[in-house]
């Protein structure tokens, strides 16, 4: 009796950590995936959770989007808008939403929130905006870049999820 409860205590052990493992909660207790953005010019991604880990590159546009992919301790694995994927430090990503473009070329903004309203002005490829608001239902989003505020595409930006509302 004795062994057959010792055999069910490391059983039971074994299954909750294997669904614990399986979990979409992240550490923080925030969802996975989820967008942030870059905090300052300058932020070291490296190819592993710690400063031990080499850094891969530099990101050097503040305000740039970022994808949240895994977490671990202190360090967010992050997803950028060309795929690439590596590790940052938690105090160097800002929840402030933003948006980059990526549709090459000039993109158009629009004075209202479809296709068939005025061209108020034009943005290239690479340029970062802060998110106003993407309603529902809707496939624009209210950005604003520096003194332009107009209404972009989801299809042209990553920052933004297809059916994601924010207010």
């Amino acid at each position: 009796m004795k062994v057959f409860l010792s055999a069910f205590a490391v059983l039971f052990a074994f299954f909750a950590v294997a669904k614990a493992e399986v979990s979409d909660s992240s550490e923080s207790g925030l969802s996975l995936p989820r967008m942030v953005s870059i905090r300052a010019d300058n932020i070291n991604a490296r190819s592993g959770p710690g400063t031990k880990y080499p850094i891969e590159w530099i990101y050097k546009q503040k305000g740039a989007p970022l994808e949240i992919i895994n977490e671990f301790e202190l360090w967010r694995q992050v997803r950028d808008w060309e795929g690439s994927v590596s590790w940052i430090h938690k105090t160097r990503l800002s929840g402030k939403r933003f948006v980059k473009v990526i549709t090459p070329g000039e993109n158009n903004i629009y004075n209202n929130s479809h296709y068939d309203s005025r061209v108020i002005a034009k943005v290239e490829d690479g340029v970062v905006g802060e998110i106003k608001k993407c309603p529902k239902k809707n496939e624009f989003c209210l950005i604003k870049f520096e003194t332009i505020e107009g209404w972009v595409s989801k299809k042209n930006l990553f920052g933004v999820y297809e059916n994601e509302v924010i207010k």
